[in-house]
């Protein structure tokens, strides 16, 4: 998506002090069947600027394709637009030197809140028939922080979801109805192969919602 350069340059603004690098644009149709907000992107993206790009990519356009869907009928977002990354000095196993890296991190609620000025505008200008959340920040950026994706996976919400205040310094309540479903986040195979059944049944729903919507 293009967004507007003001738009770009508030976020920037936003984010000046957090450990954040790149930025990486929602990318889909802008009448899609589906969007998907995931939490942010990781180094891949950074260096490819394709959402979901990685090894979470790859499990993702799989159950994907099982229920009609592709990167050309989905708007894919995320809730921060930007990697972030922590500084972490170790012991290089190979060569027993001391080295510096920069791994991925789970996006702080003050780094959501400087991005969210961007998913409001992906909302309004996208207008989604269905929101599908993946994992436990975009759920939480739509829904509130005490919403856990391990109590509320495969549940459909109707109702309204929290965007900016004018001010921009707070959430508040919409007042359009937005349809949710909350999915795991598709890295969460790779940590806990218990959930493949729930994940797939999951995404077995969802097809069917879709369903429904063309019906």
């Amino acid at each position: 998506m293009d967004y507007p350069e003001t738009l770009i340059e508030l976020v920037a603004q936003r984010s000046k002090g957090f450990q954040l690098e790149g930025f990486i644009a929602g990318q889909g149709p802008l009448q899609p069947k589906l969007m998907l907000i995931g939490e942010a992107p990781g180094r891949n993206e950074v260096i490819n600027h394709i959402p979901f790009s990685g090894a979470a990519g790859k499990e993702l356009l799989k159950v994907m394709a099982e229920i009609g869907l592709t990167r050309e009928n989905t708007y894919i977002t995320s809730a921060v637009r930007s990697r972030p990354y922590k500084i972490v000095e170790r012991i290089n196993k190979r060569t027993k030197a001391v080295e510096t890296v920069y791994p991925n991190r789970t996006p702080t609620k003050k780094e959501i809140l400087a991005h969210a000025p961007i998913l409001d505008y992906e909302l309004a200008t996208v207008q989604p028939p269905l929101i599908a959340t993946l994992g436990n920040i975009g759920l939480q950026r739509l829904l509130g922080p005490k919403q856990q994706i391990s109590d509320c996976h495969g549940d459909l919400y109707q109702g309204p979801i929290f965007e900016l205040t004018p001010k921009k310094e707070a959430y508040q309540l919409t007042n359009k109805i937005y349809t949710v479903f909350p999915l795991f986040h598709p890295a969460a195979i790779f940590y806990n192969r218990s959930l493949s059944e729930k994940i797939q049944e999951d995404w077995t729903n969802l097809g069917k919602l879709l369903e429904k919507e063309v019906e």
